[in-house]
Parts: C-alpha cells; structure tokens; sequence
C-alpha cells in the first residue's frame, strides 16, 4: 500500500513539474529544454573581415596602440608600424613575435603567408601600398610563419622587391614583420 502511495505522489510531483516547465518555458507546449536565443542574421561585413574590400590606403591603414601599429581595415589585422630591420632566422623571428610587446599588448605572431601577402601591391615599384603608414619597412623578403609542406626545414616568405613568395631554409636570416589579430593557424608552424 505505502508504495502505491509513494507511487502516486511521485506521479503527481512529476506531473506538477513538467506542467509548470511546459507552461514557463519559451517553448509552451514542447519538453524540451529552452534552447539558446536564434540567432540574426548578420552581413559578411559584420562577420568577417572585410578581405573582399578594396581600399586606398587613407582609408585603410589607420594608426592604433599609440601610434605604435596599424590596423589593416581590409583584413581586420593589426600590423607592426614599424617591422623589424635586422635579419634573423625563421625560429628566431617566432620567438621575437612570440615575446613582442607593442603598445602594451602581447599576443603577436609571424602571419602565414596569405596575411603577410596582404600588405602587397604588385604594381608598385617597392612592394607596398601607395601612401601606406608603415615606418622602417624595407623592400626585401620577410619571414611567414607558414612552413613548406614538402620541406619542414624551409619556411614560406614574402620578397617585397619582386614582390612575390618564395621559400628559404628557416636557419637562414631575413627580416620579419609582427601581426596581432585574425586566426593563428596551428599548422603553420
């Protein structure tokens, strides 16, 4: 008799408790949980950085962190303004990237080659954009953090003279340039 009784109540607890979920829920009507708010609808501007744009560079570049970088408003990237300009190898401009401190942030790394490539202009004599802020920035090859797929002992770069890519082995010195921002892709390294 007493576990008819317990029988009973616990059917009427569970009874009182699914009612009062069913009728506060967002969800009237369903058992399932309430599940996270929909999300709206949002522009690739919104979303992503804005790679698909083209812009001259007054309105591209635009000086941050004290004056000590530059955001790249068609990638969403922030640069070094002023990369380096003494040559080191490939582990060791990871290293420098790694322990970089720039207008009071941390969080800089070598970019893989398609960001680095960014900052290119093919029909440029010096490699760069007309009317770009960066100070010290020397038409020559820059490390990319991105390494050969065929050759781990050689690592991607950017030849800002030709400009064009071009590999060298990572015990070789070159100069690089510091990012902060977008995706560090794991792989890279």
């Amino acid at each position: 008799m007493r576990s008819k009784v317990f029988n009973t109540l616990v059917s009427i607890v569970i009874g009182l408790l699914a009612s009062a979920v069913l009728t506060t829920s967002p969800n009237a009507g369903s058992l399932e949980p309430p599940g996270p708010p929909t999300p709206t609808m949002k522009t690739l501007d919104e979303i992503a950085p804005t790679w698909h744009q083209v812009l001259p560079a007054s309105q591209r570049f635009v000086l941050v962190m004290g004056n000590t970088a530059v955001l790249d408003k068609e990638t969403g990237l922030v640069w070094e303004k002023s990369p380096s300009t003494s040559p080191v190898t490939w582990f060791e401009a990871r290293g420098q990237c790694s322990a970089r401190v720039w207008g009071g942030r941390m969080g800089w790394r070598l970019p893989s080659l398609p960001e680095l490539g960014s900052l290119t202009d093919p029909n440029n004599p010096g490699g760069f954009p007309p009317g770009h802020p960066f100070t010290s920035a020397l038409s020559s090859f820059y490390w990319s953090a991105t390494t050969d797929a065929e050759t781990p002992t050689m690592a991607w770069g950017i030849g800002f003279h030709l400009p064009r890519q071009g590999i060298g082995a990572k015990t070789t010195s070159q100069y690089y340039w510091c990012v902060r921002g977008g995706q560090s892709h794991g792989d890279a390294y």
